[in-house]
């Protein structure tokens, strides 16, 4: 009777050893994935920065056309 008990409590131990496996295999690829999607994550505030600077130089591109274009239509106004 004993060494059923014994059997049956070390293929529960062994359940639990795999289980325990399988989770620890299960948590490394979740810390894969969840590292690229940092990277990914890292990659897109750059190109958003990139890009937000990008449209802050052509804003003040035009507005420096629009002040040019005040300029000459008010050269314009004063020769008529």
């Amino acid at each position: 009777m004993s060494l059923e008990v014994l059997e049956q409590l070390e293929a529960k131990v062994q359940m639990a050893v795999d289980t325990i496996s399988l989770l620890q295999m299960e948590i490394e690829e979740l810390k894969e994935k969840n590292e690229a999607l940092e990277r990914d994550a890292a990659s897109v505030k750059e190109s958003r920065e990139s890009l937000e600077q990008e449209n802050a130089k052509l804003r003040e591109e035009q507005e420096a056309w629009q002040n040019r274009i005040r300029s000459l239509l008010g050269k314009i106004e004063n020769v008529e």
